[in-house]
């Protein structure tokens, strides 16, 4: 069929999560501190590890580089949510604009996907050839890993940003079920045939989530077989836990990331969709930080040693 008043350049704007405003101003404050707390968190991690030299090692480089990425996700997502939830009235984003935003938050959330696979060969590596570890994780080897990593994810958010121009819109103002400029929510307002869209995203997805997990699956395969080679129980309580914190933060991105991406469309409806959007874009990059640094005793102290350097001059 013919598909009649399709419009090349239309505006998106969010619906809102509650139309009282009580409830919407309370929203606001919740997310603006979650925003901040985020900033706050992974912005600690990040500094520490740089002024701190005794974490100049390449698995707290991978992890200050986490942080990074955590900050500037934050970042491409926050304000223009706060930005709807305390406006009076709807903020509209244009087609191109919509696209620039899923660029950058799908470019940095892949990122953490990958190195997440990077920080579990790191372990791997550290765990199964101790002796060798130095030879094997040079300082060069870290840069083009996390390098490749940047360019490997905006490869992949280049092309879905693509695949926006595809879709056809038939209205000049379109409501989306999201607070964010997210594929699957654009695909439910598209008008047409949207199948190959479909499968690009799920294939783009699939390369995402599904190969890193792949990885990170085999990397600990390779972290347990070692593990259970050393002789003593202190000894193997102490390599799990070095990978305690990266396995619960896995398990926080890899699973709600999941449920948006590689589900069906009917697997969840549009309200389960914001609601687990809101997880893993408000929350998780606010609980990382906090598990990295309660589970690492290293940096842990390094925290310490730095807030008392800070603080104890005020005090005298």
């Amino acid at each position: 069929m013919k598909i009649e008043n399709q419009t090349l350049n239309p505006e998106f704007h969010f619906q809102p999560f509650t139309t009282i405003p009580e409830i919407k101003w309370l929203l606001f404050w919740t997310f603006l501190i979650l925003y901040l707390l985020s900033l706050l968190g992974n912005g600690s991690v990040a500094f520490i590890i740089y002024t701190v030299n005794s974490l100049h090692t390449p698995m707290y480089f991978f992890l200050a580089n986490l942080a990074f990425l955590e900050i500037a996700y934050s970042c491409s997502i926050a304000p223009l949510t706060l930005a709807n939830l305390g406006s009076v009235r709807k903020i509209s984003i244009s087609l191109s604009g919509c696209g620039t935003q899923m660029f950058f938050f799908t470019f940095l959330g892949g990122s953490d996907c990958i190195l997440l696979a990077i920080m579990a060969y790191d372990r791997c590596v550290a765990i199964s050839h101790p002796l060798s570890y130095p030879l094997i994780m040079t300082w060069r080897r870290c840069m083009i890993l996390v390098v490749g990593t940047w360019a490997m994810s905006g490869f992949l958010s280049f092309q879905l940003s693509l695949l926006i121009l595809t879709l056809t819109f038939c209205g000049n103002n379109m409501s989306v079920r999201n607070f964010v400029c997210d594929f699957p929510a654009l695909i439910k307002v598209a008008c047409g045939d949207t199948h190959a869209q479909e499968h690009g995203l799920f294939i783009i997805s699939a390369v995402y989530l599904t190969v890193p997990v792949i990885l990170i699956c085999i990397s600990y395969i390779f972290i347990t077989v070692a593990v259970l080679r050393i002789p003593s129980a202190l000894g193997r309580k102490r390599a799990f836990s070095t990978c305690s914190s990266h396995i619960m933060v896995v398990l926080m991105q890899y699973s709600f990331s999941s449920l948006i991406y590689l589900c069906p469309a009917s697997c969840l409806s549009a309200t389960q969709v914001r609601e687990v959007s809101v997880v893993y874009t408000f929350i998780t990059p606010v609980l990382n930080p906090l598990i990295y640094s309660l589970r690492s005793k290293e940096l842990k102290e390094a925290m310490n040693r730095t807030f008392r350097r800070i603080m104890l001059p005020q005090k005298k």
